[in-house]
């Protein structure tokens, strides 16, 4: 029995948003990281307010479209945790960048939209109204999915993954395959053609991920094997040469003693003397042999 295409686009739509979801929520160990640290200095917010001002246009584009449910629950949540998110980052991100994220939010999801919410309402009626729109949204959806390659030039940049999370890029790969089934079999080109460049930026980002993460492992582990070995190898020299030294003075120390016999008081600074002299003379052989592991 063959399944309808409105069957099977109900079922990516609703995968859809079940990874949607999961999408919007994998920013969180984010902003945890945020939150603890208590400063968001060192990360963007230009993601979260592009994801913002994306998900207010599907929505828009969901109410005058006939049967697109689906596009109206996921972006409502979309609006409600990206507002969530860019609060956060705007109390804990520092004056400068507080007022940047400000006057990005302003032009763009107050004045921007408003802008083309009226231009729409206005100069587009019906069926070109719906076009309009739907091209507005397939150049937004491009930003959002584009929206990473910033995170992905300060990753090459300094060679860190921290601010590109793996399950992130992952989410957004699976999500693209999704919402790009939904609109192929609803042939809403509007929402399938955006997800292929989803589809390719979250294979790059995922690459470049585990690369950089294979950079950062391989230049680490030389250094520490080499170090480790040394000062593994090291101990049982010095401790064989410390106990040598100690038993050369304890022995010069009963024989001076037998010969001329001095009170227990007064031979006890004497010994601590030479243990920091042993103690000294152990540090600077250490000192040397580290020193001929970093010159070699």
């Amino acid at each position: 029995m063959a399944i309808s295409p409105q069957t099977l686009a109900f079922v990516f739509g609703l995968l859809g948003n079940i990874i949607s979801f999961m999408v919007f929520l994998a920013p969180l160990p984010t902003f945890y990281k945020i939150y603890k640290k208590k400063s968001a200095e060192g990360y963007q917010s230009v993601p979260y307010v592009v994801a913002l001002f994306s998900a207010m246009l599907w929505i828009y584009y969901a109410l005058l479209k006939t049967n697109a449910t689906f596009l109206i629950t996921i972006n409502s949540f979309g609006c409600v945790i990206e507002s969530l998110y860019i609060l956060l980052f705007i109390i804990y991100a520092p004056t400068k960048l507080r007022f940047q994220t400000a006057k990005v939010i302003f032009l763009l999801n107050v004045l921007g939209f408003g802008l083309m919410l009226a231009l729409t309402l206005v100069l587009a009626k019906g069926e070109k109204r719906l076009k309009v729109l739907g091209w507005i949204c397939l150049v937004f959806n491009l930003s959002v999915f584009a929206a990473p390659l910033l995170i992905m030039g300060k990753v090459i940049k300094t060679k860190s993954v921290e601010y590109m999370p793996f399950a992130l890029s992952f989410f957004l790969t699976l999500n693209a395959v999704m919402w790009f089934f939904y609109g192929l079999l609803l042939k809403d080109y509007y929402i399938a053609l955006p997800n292929v460049v989803g589809f390719v930026f979250g294979i790059i980002q995922m690459i470049l991920y585990v690369i950089v993460k294979n950079i950062g492992n391989k230049s680490r582990i030389p250094v520490k094997d080499e170090l480790g070995a040394a000062k593994a190898a090291a101990p049982p020299q010095l401790h064989e040469l410390s106990e040598q030294i100690i038993d050369a003075v304890k022995l010069g120390t009963m024989v001076c003693t037998e010969l001329n016999p001095v009170p227990v008081t007064v031979l006890q600074p004497n010994m601590d003397v030479v243990d920091a002299v042993v103690e000294a003379v152990i540090d600077n052989i250490q000192k040397k042999k580290d020193q001929d592991i970093i010159t070699n």
